[in-house]
Protein backbone atom coordinates (compact mmCIF):
# COMPACT_ATOMS: atom_id res chain seq x y z
CA UNK A 1 0.00 0.00 0.00
CA UNK A 2 2.83 2.37 0.94
CA UNK A 3 4.60 1.55 -2.34
CA UNK A 4 1.42 2.30 -4.29
CA UNK A 5 1.01 5.63 -2.54
CA UNK A 6 4.66 6.42 -3.19
CA UNK A 7 4.35 5.81 -6.92
CA UNK A 8 1.07 7.72 -7.16
CA UNK A 9 2.72 10.63 -5.37
CA UNK A 10 5.81 10.40 -7.59
CA UNK A 11 3.75 10.33 -10.78
CA UNK A 12 1.75 13.32 -9.54
CA UNK A 13 4.95 15.28 -8.90
CA UNK A 14 6.33 14.47 -12.36
CA UNK A 15 3.03 15.41 -14.00
CA UNK A 16 2.85 18.67 -12.09
CA UNK A 17 6.46 19.49 -12.93
CA UNK A 18 5.76 18.77 -16.58
CA UNK A 19 2.77 21.09 -16.59
CA UNK A 20 4.68 23.82 -14.78
CA UNK A 21 7.60 23.38 -17.12
CA UNK A 22 5.36 23.61 -20.15
CA UNK A 23 3.76 26.79 -18.80
CA UNK A 24 7.16 28.31 -18.07
CA UNK A 25 8.36 27.42 -21.54
CA UNK A 26 5.27 29.02 -23.04
CA UNK A 27 5.79 32.21 -21.04
CA UNK A 28 9.50 32.25 -21.86
CA UNK A 29 8.70 31.94 -25.55
CA UNK A 30 6.94 35.30 -25.32
CA UNK A 31 9.93 37.00 -23.73
CA UNK A 32 12.15 38.67 -26.34
CA UNK A 33 15.91 38.22 -26.21
CA UNK A 34 17.31 41.38 -27.87
CA UNK A 35 20.28 41.06 -30.17
CA UNK A 36 21.85 44.17 -28.63
CA UNK A 37 21.52 46.25 -25.48
CA UNK A 38 20.00 49.70 -25.72
CA UNK A 39 23.46 51.22 -25.29
CA UNK A 40 24.75 49.26 -28.28
CA UNK A 41 22.03 50.55 -30.60
CA UNK A 42 22.57 53.69 -32.73
CA UNK A 43 21.65 56.83 -30.77
CA UNK A 44 18.78 58.44 -32.69
CA UNK A 45 19.21 61.71 -30.81
CA UNK A 46 22.46 62.20 -32.70
CA UNK A 47 21.04 61.99 -36.22
CA UNK A 48 17.25 62.29 -36.33
CA UNK A 49 16.11 65.91 -36.73
CA UNK A 50 14.08 67.59 -34.02
CA UNK A 51 10.28 67.35 -34.31
CA UNK A 52 8.87 70.18 -36.46
CA UNK A 53 8.46 73.46 -34.63
CA UNK A 54 4.97 74.93 -34.42
CA UNK A 55 4.37 77.26 -37.36
CA UNK A 56 7.06 75.68 -39.57
CA UNK A 57 6.30 74.29 -43.02
CA UNK A 58 6.88 70.77 -41.71
CA UNK A 59 4.37 71.39 -38.93
CA UNK A 60 1.83 72.66 -41.44
CA UNK A 61 2.29 69.40 -43.34
CA UNK A 62 1.69 67.51 -40.10
CA UNK A 63 -1.61 69.36 -39.70
CA UNK A 64 -2.58 68.64 -43.31
CA UNK A 65 -1.84 64.96 -42.84
CA UNK A 66 -3.77 64.92 -39.58
CA UNK A 67 -6.83 66.13 -41.50
CA UNK A 68 -6.10 63.56 -44.20
CA UNK A 69 -6.14 60.88 -41.52
CA UNK A 70 -9.53 62.05 -40.29
CA UNK A 71 -10.86 61.83 -43.85
CA UNK A 72 -9.50 58.29 -44.16
CA UNK A 73 -11.50 57.29 -41.09
CA UNK A 74 -14.60 57.74 -43.24
CA UNK A 75 -13.39 54.79 -45.34
CA UNK A 76 -14.68 51.95 -43.17
CA UNK A 77 -12.33 49.36 -44.66
CA UNK A 78 -9.16 51.43 -44.28
CA UNK A 79 -10.23 52.68 -40.87
CA UNK A 80 -10.74 49.12 -39.66
CA UNK A 81 -7.24 48.18 -40.84
CA UNK A 82 -5.80 51.20 -39.04
CA UNK A 83 -7.49 50.20 -35.80
CA UNK A 84 -6.23 46.66 -36.23
CA UNK A 85 -2.73 48.03 -36.82
CA UNK A 86 -2.84 49.71 -33.42
CA UNK A 87 -1.94 46.29 -32.00
CA UNK A 88 1.73 46.06 -31.13
CA UNK A 89 3.97 43.03 -30.96
CA UNK A 90 5.08 39.92 -32.75
CA UNK A 91 1.58 38.42 -32.91
CA UNK A 92 0.33 41.47 -34.76
CA UNK A 93 3.28 41.38 -37.16
CA UNK A 94 2.75 37.72 -37.99
CA UNK A 95 -0.96 38.27 -38.52
CA UNK A 96 -0.66 41.36 -40.71
CA UNK A 97 2.35 40.25 -42.76
CA UNK A 98 1.32 36.64 -43.39
CA UNK A 99 -0.58 37.42 -46.58
CA UNK A 100 2.10 39.73 -48.03
CA UNK A 101 4.82 37.19 -47.17
CA UNK A 102 2.93 34.33 -48.78
CA UNK A 103 2.56 31.93 -45.84
CA UNK A 104 0.63 31.92 -42.59
CA UNK A 105 2.93 32.69 -39.70
CA UNK A 106 2.34 31.72 -36.08
CA UNK A 107 4.38 30.78 -33.04
CA UNK A 108 3.32 27.14 -33.48
CA UNK A 109 3.64 26.66 -37.24
CA UNK A 110 6.65 28.92 -37.90
CA UNK A 111 8.70 28.95 -34.67
CA UNK A 112 11.90 30.18 -36.35
CA UNK A 113 10.12 33.15 -37.92
CA UNK A 114 8.41 33.81 -34.61
CA UNK A 115 11.72 33.95 -32.71
CA UNK A 116 13.29 36.12 -35.39
CA UNK A 117 10.51 38.71 -35.37
CA UNK A 118 10.09 38.58 -31.60
CA UNK A 119 13.73 39.33 -30.82
CA UNK A 120 14.28 41.70 -33.74
CA UNK A 121 11.15 43.66 -32.86
CA UNK A 122 12.30 44.32 -29.32
CA UNK A 123 15.82 45.20 -30.50
CA UNK A 124 14.59 47.72 -33.05
CA UNK A 125 12.16 49.25 -30.56
CA UNK A 126 15.03 50.23 -28.27
CA UNK A 127 16.34 52.71 -30.82
CA UNK A 128 13.52 55.13 -30.02
CA UNK A 129 13.49 55.02 -26.22
CA UNK A 130 15.94 57.85 -25.52
CA UNK A 131 14.65 60.19 -28.20
CA UNK A 132 11.01 59.66 -27.21
CA UNK A 133 11.81 60.49 -23.60
CA UNK A 134 13.95 63.46 -24.62
CA UNK A 135 11.31 65.29 -26.66
CA UNK A 136 8.10 63.89 -25.13
CA UNK A 137 6.26 65.34 -28.08
CA UNK A 138 2.48 65.65 -27.50
CA UNK A 139 0.44 63.46 -29.77
CA UNK A 140 -1.97 64.97 -32.31
CA UNK A 141 -5.13 63.99 -30.45
CA UNK A 142 -3.78 65.81 -27.40
CA UNK A 143 -2.93 68.98 -29.33
CA UNK A 144 -6.19 68.97 -31.29
CA UNK A 145 -8.23 67.92 -28.26
CA UNK A 146 -10.06 65.33 -30.36
CA UNK A 147 -10.61 61.61 -29.85
CA UNK A 148 -8.65 58.92 -31.66
CA UNK A 149 -10.02 55.82 -33.32
CA UNK A 150 -8.39 53.78 -30.54
CA UNK A 151 -9.77 55.35 -27.34
CA UNK A 152 -8.58 52.49 -25.13
CA UNK A 153 -4.97 53.42 -25.97
CA UNK A 154 -5.22 57.11 -25.14
CA UNK A 155 -4.34 56.94 -21.44
CA UNK A 156 -1.07 55.18 -22.21
CA UNK A 157 -0.30 57.31 -25.26
CA UNK A 158 -0.58 60.52 -23.25
CA UNK A 159 2.38 59.37 -21.17
CA UNK A 160 4.47 58.22 -24.13
CA UNK A 161 6.27 60.60 -26.49
CA UNK A 162 4.96 60.84 -30.03
CA UNK A 163 8.32 61.26 -31.81
CA UNK A 164 9.33 58.98 -33.44
CA UNK A 165 6.56 56.42 -33.96
CA UNK A 166 7.43 53.13 -32.26
CA UNK A 167 4.69 51.32 -34.19
CA UNK A 168 6.24 52.50 -37.44
CA UNK A 169 9.66 51.28 -36.35
CA UNK A 170 8.20 47.86 -35.63
CA UNK A 171 6.23 47.67 -38.87
CA UNK A 172 8.97 48.95 -41.16
CA UNK A 173 11.75 46.85 -39.61
CA UNK A 174 9.50 43.80 -39.94
CA UNK A 175 8.88 44.66 -43.59
CA UNK A 176 12.61 44.97 -44.24
CA UNK A 177 13.34 41.63 -42.58
CA UNK A 178 10.55 39.74 -44.34
CA UNK A 179 11.34 41.25 -47.74
CA UNK A 180 14.82 39.76 -47.41
CA UNK A 181 13.27 36.38 -46.60
CA UNK A 182 10.95 36.47 -49.61
CA UNK A 183 12.38 38.98 -52.12
CA UNK A 184 9.90 37.63 -54.67
CA UNK A 185 7.16 39.49 -52.80
CA UNK A 186 9.23 42.40 -51.50
CA UNK A 187 7.01 45.03 -53.14
CA UNK A 188 3.90 43.73 -51.40
CA UNK A 189 5.66 43.32 -48.06
CA UNK A 190 7.14 46.82 -48.15
CA UNK A 191 3.81 48.32 -49.18
CA UNK A 192 2.22 46.73 -46.13
CA UNK A 193 5.00 48.12 -43.95
CA UNK A 194 4.36 51.65 -45.24
CA UNK A 195 0.64 51.15 -44.73
CA UNK A 196 1.21 50.12 -41.12
CA UNK A 197 2.96 53.41 -40.48
CA UNK A 198 0.22 55.42 -42.19
CA UNK A 199 -2.31 53.74 -39.91
CA UNK A 200 -0.83 55.70 -37.01
CA UNK A 201 -1.77 58.96 -38.72
CA UNK A 202 -5.24 57.69 -39.57
CA UNK A 203 -6.16 56.73 -36.00
CA UNK A 204 -4.80 60.08 -34.73
CA UNK A 205 -2.03 58.62 -32.58
CA UNK A 206 0.92 60.15 -34.50
CA UNK A 207 1.94 63.06 -36.64
CA UNK A 208 3.23 62.32 -40.13
CA UNK A 209 6.71 63.52 -39.11
CA UNK A 210 6.67 60.93 -36.28
CA UNK A 211 5.96 58.23 -38.84
CA UNK A 212 8.60 59.49 -41.27
CA UNK A 213 11.19 59.48 -38.48
CA UNK A 214 10.07 55.96 -37.59
CA UNK A 215 10.89 54.73 -41.10
CA UNK A 216 14.40 56.21 -40.85
CA UNK A 217 15.00 54.84 -37.35
CA UNK A 218 13.81 51.39 -38.42
CA UNK A 219 16.26 51.37 -41.34
CA UNK A 220 19.10 52.25 -38.96
CA UNK A 221 18.04 49.54 -36.52
CA UNK A 222 17.81 46.98 -39.34
CA UNK A 223 21.33 47.87 -40.47
CA UNK A 224 22.57 47.32 -36.92
CA UNK A 225 20.80 43.96 -36.72
CA UNK A 226 22.82 42.70 -39.65
CA UNK A 227 26.02 43.06 -37.63
CA UNK A 228 24.78 40.49 -35.12
CA UNK A 229 25.95 36.91 -35.83
CA UNK A 230 23.03 35.58 -33.79
CA UNK A 231 20.56 37.59 -35.85
CA UNK A 232 22.08 36.39 -39.11
CA UNK A 233 21.97 32.80 -37.89
CA UNK A 234 18.32 33.11 -36.89
CA UNK A 235 17.55 34.85 -40.18
CA UNK A 236 18.99 31.86 -42.05
CA UNK A 237 16.87 29.46 -39.98
CA UNK A 238 13.75 31.51 -40.61
CA UNK A 239 14.45 31.69 -44.34
CA UNK A 240 14.90 27.91 -44.51
CA UNK A 241 11.65 27.40 -42.60
CA UNK A 242 9.83 29.81 -44.91
CA UNK A 243 11.18 28.23 -48.10
CA UNK A 244 10.08 24.74 -47.02
CA UNK A 245 6.51 25.90 -46.40
CA UNK A 246 6.38 28.16 -49.43
CA UNK A 247 7.45 25.37 -51.78
CA UNK A 248 4.77 23.08 -50.44
CA UNK A 249 2.11 25.66 -51.24
CA UNK A 250 3.17 26.12 -54.84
Amino acid sequence: MKKQLFWIFAVAIVATATIIGACAQSEDSQTPVPYFTQEEMPEALNWLPQPPAEGSEAYKLDLERYNWGKEMRLDSVRAAIAVRDADYGVECMMREFSEPLGITMSEKTTPELFMLLRDAGRTCDMICWNIKNHYMRPRPFMVMNEPTNTPDDEVYLRKNGSYPSGHTILGWSTALILSSINPERADTILARGLMYGESRVIVGAHWQSDVNAGYVAAAAAYAKLQTSPRFMEQLAKARKEFEAIYKQQK
